[in-house]
């Protein structure tokens, strides 16, 4: 099976390069791009990096905490707790690239320029204009993850990701897939399962997975998931990746315990065995 890239056209993704990108291509082992392939986007500005906190976030000396729009690497563990597989070594990834450029980067803010913490959300790029969350993802440091408005650079990471899992690097050394049936907690994590319904209504997309697990698309994103054959995966294998939330509190009749709210297509896509 071969899949091309997705293009890039100015910095607008092209709508039908859009679905299945991390899996239909990624878990295939196609040919990707190399991870510098992501173009150094305009409109940034040099910083310099005061402390590197964790694989994906960092401060600055300004006071800005800056989270890296595109990667999601393990959790350091909090409070004594248990840091995730890899969790440090992806921090030390992160502070040697840092330290290569001198600690001054170039910083280039997300079209949503803060999440919900107030950290700053960002692309950042070392001397050369080598994106550093493609760079972390390709080596295995983190995953690829799309959510909108922010999903300038999705494909290109999308084909970073599929470097570090064609060649088992990193969180991609063994498989880190948990099935829809034995999901035990919220947080981040990628999910394998049998789609076994789709229903639209106010709310957007509903995907009933096979357990206790159905993925939501809220309305306003529904539009970006046209290109998305739905109904015809119906029955099959598939990967969702994002953050799964707990409803057993509110449980509503007919759905299912977890709920996992996608925003971009990058996020969905066959199953192929790869591991």
């Amino acid at each position: 099976m071969r899949c091309r890239r997705p293009s890039l056209h100015g910095s607008t993704l092209k709508k039908a390069s859009l679905w299945g990108a991390f899996f239909v291509c990624g878990l295939a082992g196609a040919p990707v791009a190399q991870a510098a392939d992501c173009p150094l986007l305009p409109g940034g500005q040099e910083v310099v990096v005061r402390q590197v906190v964790d694989g994906d976030t960092l401060r600055l000396v300004d006071g800005r905490s800056v989270r890296l729009i595109g990667v999601n690497a393990p959790e350091l563990g909090t409070s004594g707790g248990t840091a995730q597989p890899y969790a440090e070594a992806a921090r030390r990834r992160l502070l040697e690239l840092v330290a290569a450029s001198d600690q001054r980067l170039r910083l280039v803010p997300g079209s949503e320029a803060t999440d919900h913490y107030g950290r700053t959300l960002a692309h950042l790029y070392d001397r050369q204009g080598g994106n550093l969350e493609a760079r972390l993802i390709a080596e295995g440091f983190g995953y690829a993850v799309a959510i909108a408005p922010n999903t300038r650079l999705a494909a290109c990471q999308a084909a970073a990701e599929s470097q570090a899992r064609k060649a088992r690097r990193g969180v991609w050394k063994q498989d880190p897939t948990i099935a829809s049936t034995r999901l035990e907690e919220s947080g981040f994590a990628v999910v394998r399962g049998r789609l076994l319904d789709v229903e639209r209504n106010r709310g957007g997309l509903w995907l009933q997975f096979e357990g206790d697990l159905v993925v939501n698309v809220p309305e306003r994103f529904v539009a970006a998931f046209d290109e998305v054959p739905l109904r015809q995966w119906t029955g099959r294998d598939l990967e969702a990746r994002g953050w799964i939330v707990d409803r057993s509190r509110r449980q509503e009749a007919g759905r299912g315990r977890w709920q996992m709210t996608l925003s971009d297509p990058h996020m969905l896509g066959l199953r192929v065995e790869s591991f």
